[in-house]
């Protein structure tokens, strides 16, 4: 790899083992790439999870400039608490 940049980290006893392990196994080259492929999988999570956050964003302005008529959320909060109760009485049976 021509442009990289050496750090050092620290990890509990238990990740290192695994990390050696894999590493002994064939899984990976070395200790590097390990922690070069959990960085990739944290950055693809973190991207998914920013994502969602936009979306739920979105969704959230959507509703909160919705001009129908809203619904009061006790009336809400009534129905499921009628329906869970339901559910559960039905199961009892």
């Amino acid at each position: 790899m021509p442009n990289v940049e050496k750090i050092s980290i620290a990890l509990p006893p238990e990740m290192a083992a695994l990390m050696r392990q894999v590493v002994e196994a064939g899984e990976y080259a070395s200790n590097s790439e390990v922690i070069r492929d959990a960085l990739r999988d944290w950055t693809y999570k973190r991207e998914l999870r920013l994502r969602g956050l936009e979306d739920l964003r979105a969704v959230w302005d959507e509703a909160i400039h919705d001009s129908r008529a809203r619904v009061p959320a006790e009336d809400v909060l009534k129905r499921l608490r009628s329906k869970y109760r339901a559910l559960v009485e039905t199961g009892a049976k």
